[in-house]
């Protein structure tokens, strides 16, 4: 019975590729500060994501920064002072949240979330490959659901149309009007 036992490091390394393996899949990406929450409402949150076709990860800094260098993202850093020294933006307790169906349902339960309790507060992320900083990240979460936006998208292609088709009927309405008219009056003579 020899047991091959994995290093810590080893461990560290297959965690850091399993995050890539998930990062390389999501189509969005945010990072938000989760101070303040419960286990119990991060069990919460992480399940409302999971329903919304997300998930929410929390994991090392350090290791979420290594899974980032395995992928096309970079992180972004910030001027501290003038002498332009920079801190990167993964500090602090970080959950790192991934969209993976609907790019933008994740992130509205997290921000609903963060109305009623106050946390958690985004930090940045990425909408594809594109970065996204505080307040993009909040206006994105404004953004309606996507049945929504497809029902207005829906409405407005078919109010032209039954107005384009209420003017062409108007167009045959009138000129069987005048037929019948013409029949009328060619009847009485």
């Amino acid at each position: 019975m020899d047991k091959v036992k994995k290093t810590n490091l080893e461990l560290k390394k297959e965690k850091v590729l399993e995050i890539a393996k998930k990062i390389a899949k999501a189509k969005t990406i945010v990072f938000a500060n989760y101070h303040g929450l419960s286990a119990s409402q991060i069990t919460e949150l992480r399940e409302k994501i999971k329903e919304a076709g997300g998930e929410l990860i929390v994991a090392k800094n350090t290791l979420i920064k290594r899974a980032l260098a395995h992928s096309d993202y970079r992180l972004p850093t910030t001027a501290v002072d003038s002498s332009q020294s920079t801190v990167d933006g993964l500090a602090g307790p970080t959950a790192t949240l991934l969209a993976y169906e609907d790019e933008i349902a994740p992130i509205k339960k997290a921000a609903e979330t963060a109305t009623i309790l106050g946390v958690p507060k985004f930090k940045f992320g990425f909408f594809g490959k594109d970065f996204l900083d505080l307040d993009a990240v909040e206006n994105l979460a404004k953004i309606l659901p996507k049945e929504v936006l497809q029902v207005k998208m829906v409405g407005s292609l078919y109010s032209p149309l039954s107005g384009i088709v209420g003017v062409l009927s108007a167009n045959i309405r009138n000129l069987i009007s005048v037929l019948s008219q013409k029949a009328k009056v060619g009847q009485s003579v």
